[in-house]
């Protein structure tokens, strides 16, 4: 690190697997990086003991101004956000890592509202969508007809509430949920992350009208497979212009987060981190 760098304070909350990378990254890499980790807070603070020097356990999230953060990092759960995001924007820019939390009309509007009132940003790490800065490029230029992403895995790496948590499969392959985004957000809440991150991606769409389909495949243990499919204008001969990815990201069986979307969330956090702080909702 150069001298005298003014260090970028960072707070995580969250301690799963995805907020346990994020907090090894920056407690090994943090200062060379201009970053500093100033604090990390989990539901359950039990989980924290033995890998977290204690000087950085946070207690009680409502004192996390007393940090001094300039970031703070969410990686828990969409609850998080419906319950603490607005708090969390009065001391500092926001990192959402559970943006289907915004498929909730309330929610969003309260992170709008204080990410203006106190000069901070709403950051939505893109987490395992592919082509996110391509679908916003179509879709800013009033191109993006429809947008589906198909998310598929091993039943076991679910984690459904609602109606869908007594959702059985029927076969080798069966699909739980297809419809808007908007729809499925609140009853998988941690499994939908992807599909709120290209409603986000695509505000002439939004969550009322990308089409979010998730699907139990008993064959894929250990992957995640996203299907993004988008359609765009008609050319000359009347054919539309359309893009088709498939992403398949190994994951430990049963694991809600692919191994790709933690590298990639790092890399989200690191990007953020060189933005300046405007107020809004920004996919990074």
């Amino acid at each position: 690190m150069a001298p005298n760098r003014v260090l970028r304070k960072v707070g995580v909350v969250g301690y799963g697997r995805l907020g346990q990378s994020l907090v090894s990254h920056l407690l090994a890499q943090g200062s060379d990086l201009g970053l500093e980790l100033v604090f990390v807070w989990n539901r359950d603070p039990a989980r924290m003991a033995g890998s977290v020097p204690s000087s950085l356990q946070l207690h009680d999230l409502t004192a996390l101004g007393e940090r001094h953060p300039d970031l703070v990092v969410e990686v828990a759960h969409p609850k998080i956000i419906h319950e603490s995001g607005a708090h969390i924007l009065r001391h500092a820019n926001l990192l959402v890592g559970s943006p289907s939390a915004l498929a909730d009309q309330s929610t969003q509007q309260q992170l709008l509202d204080a990410s203006h009132r106190w000069g901070h940003a709403v950051f939505v790490a893109r987490g395992a969508l592919w082509g996110t800065e391509d679908i916003s490029r179509l879709d800013a230029a009033g191109g993006l007809q429809s947008l589906r992403v198909t998310m598929a895995t091993h039943p076991d790496s679910f984690r459904l509430e609602g109606p869908l948590a007594t959702a059985r499969s029927t076969g080798p392959r069966t699909v739980l949920y297809e419809g808007p985004v908007r729809g499925l957000c609140p009853f998988a809440p941690r499994n939908s992350n992807t599909m709120a991150a290209a409603a986000l991606a695509a505000p002439s769409l939004g969550f009322d009208n990308v089409i979010g389909v998730l699907v139990a495949d008993v064959s894929l243990a250990d992957v995640h497979v996203v299907d993004v499919e988008l359609r765009g204008p008609p050319g000359p001969t009347g054919r539309n212009f359309t893009v088709h990815t498939h992403r398949e990201n190994p994951a430990e069986p049963g694991a809600v987060t692919g191994s790709a979307t933690v590298t990639a969330f790092w890399r989200s956090l690191l990007g953020c981190c060189e933005l300046a702080s405007r107020p809004g909702i920004h996919l990074c």
